[in-house]
């Protein structure tokens, strides 16, 4: 059934009359308030610029309050017909991301020519006081009853961190990558794409003549690219990884082979270059709807890991999220619960991981678990639940329980969310790029870039090397 708006008329409203609504204030409403009004304060966007404003995290927009008000006046009383005269505003405190905002107006003088003066209020969810005034609107005098109009669905995306991964790799020296039997388009292509981005600099090794066939057939070009022959993917493989360890290059890129056969040469005890430290997949995720790069692990590599691999996972993750311009990651430990539960395995280990990292068995980032999804990443949920930590509602860092949640959650991401997310590999010598099939040339792009940013990172020291 369609909502209906129906007035007060002039001669309907009575002094003392009051009405109200109430609203949360979401990331949405402040990256569409701030898109329709140009008012782009980074305070109302940018959680570390407002916490060094003396916030505690990105602020509301005041106007956004007496906006509550003009919804009251416009839609409930006195509703359809009335033309606002004046409003004046004083605004005692700053609306925190998550707050919830109870709006009120209530009659206080009929005046002539159908001129009503209302006084105005908006409160949070502690009863504290965020704005008060005064209106003046002219009442309408014809009763109206009318249905609400459909309005279209907006999508927001609030940032382009991906833009802001590809302008940081730019000024950087292109990093020798060799690349393992690119011997179709899309590996192929993914290749060659971060080169001529001047992202890496490609040493593509597998048969020669299927990877120029290929070339030849879709006109990519391989001009000055150097070519190592090998007969097959298994081969390709192994002599990747030679050149890992003789220093030649410093990030593998998967081509069109199966992962295992990647990983199996990466863990080879005699001739691979694993370390000390378990690997872990982590996705790089821009996701419309979260204002900050997000960073989802294990989601392809591990399948139930034990408290000694999740520790490697954090602190993978950690390591790629300084990489990308994090400088202390705040780390959320997933389970279904944000309490931990003796029979639910996931809440000892997020209990056991945060006291690690509290003893400098995990470094770098700030852990808090367990954590359920909805307040790991939402403020509001987290306020609700009456969570009091510093990565509840704003994680950059979602560390899930085993490889099946955390695949599910990132493909939610990507198909429901319209999600971007790149990808790659941390815990071997150097990083790893696993490209896939469904990749778009921006997220393979986003990959290689990650992987140049942390290659990069470790050449300069600025992340301790797994031991090998």
């Amino acid at each position: 059934m369609a909502d209906i708006l129906e007035n007060r008329t002039y001669d309907e409203i009575k002094l003392g009359q009051t009405a109200e609504l109430q609203r949360i204030l979401t990331r949405d409403d402040l990256a569409l308030f701030s898109k329709v009004s140009g008012d782009l304060n980074p305070i109302h966007m940018d959680e570390a610029y407002a916490r060094a404003q003396g916030a505690k995290g990105v602020v509301g927009h005041s106007l956004w309050a007496t906006g509550l008000i003009s919804s009251l006046l416009a839609n409930v009383l006195p509703g359809p017909g009335t033309v606002y005269r004046n409003q004046d505003a004083e605004f005692h405190r700053q609306v925190q991301l998550g707050d919830t905002l109870t709006a009120k107006v209530k009659v206080v003088e009929k005046l002539p020519e159908s001129l009503v003066q209302l006084a105005c209020s908006v409160v949070n969810q502690a009863g504290e006081t965020v704005m008060t005034g005064r209106a003046v609107v002219v009442a309408p005098t014809a009763k109206q009853r009318i249905e609400v109009a459909d309005v279209a669905e907006v999508s927001v995306r609030h940032h382009d961190s991906f833009a802001a991964l590809f302008d940081k790799v730019r000024a950087l020296e292109p990093i020798p990558t060799a690349v393992v039997h690119p011997v179709d388009q899309v590996s192929l292509e993914g290749a060659m794409e971060a080169a001529a981005a001047t992202f890496i600099a490609p040493i593509l090794v597998g048969p020669e003549g299927r990877i120029r066939a290929v070339a030849e057939a879709h006109g990519i070009d391989l001009s000055g690219t150097e070519i190592l022959d090998v007969e097959h993917s298994h081969a390709a493989a192994a002599r990747a990884v030679e050149l890992i360890r003789a220093g030649t290059a410093e990030i593998l890129m998967k081509g069109s082979l199966h992962t295992d056969e990647v990983l199996g040469a990466v863990l080879n005890k005699a001739t691979g270059i694993r370390t000390e430290r378990r690997i872990s997949h982590i996705f790089v995720m821009d996701v419309p709807t979260y204002p900050k790069l997000l960073l989802v692990s294990d989601a392809a590599v591990n399948i139930a890991p034990d408290l000694d691999a999740k520790r490697d996972i954090c602190q993978n993750a950690i390591d790629l999220a300084r990489t990308v311009g994090v400088e202390r990651p705040k780390v959320a430990i997933l389970s279904a619960v944000e309490t931990i539960r003796p029979k639910i395995q996931s809440t000892l280990d997020a209990a056991a991981l945060c006291k690690m990292a509290d003893r400098g068995q995990i470094t770098g980032g700030i852990l808090d678990g367990p954590l359920a999804m909805d307040n790991a990443i939402n403020l509001e949920a987290a306020r609700i639940k009456k969570i009091d930590s510093e990565v509840a509602g704003v994680a950059d860092v979602l560390i899930a329980p085993d490889l099946e949640a955390g695949n599910i959650l990132a493909k939610q991401l990507i198909f429901l969310a319209n999600a971007e997310a790149a990808g790659i590999v941390l815990g071997a010598r150097v990083p790893i790029i696993l490209t896939s099939r469904a990749d778009s040339v921006r997220t393979r792009r986003a990959s290689a870039a990650t992987a140049v940013l942390h290659a990069h990172a470790v050449r300069q020291g600025l992340h301790d090397k797994p031991a090998h």
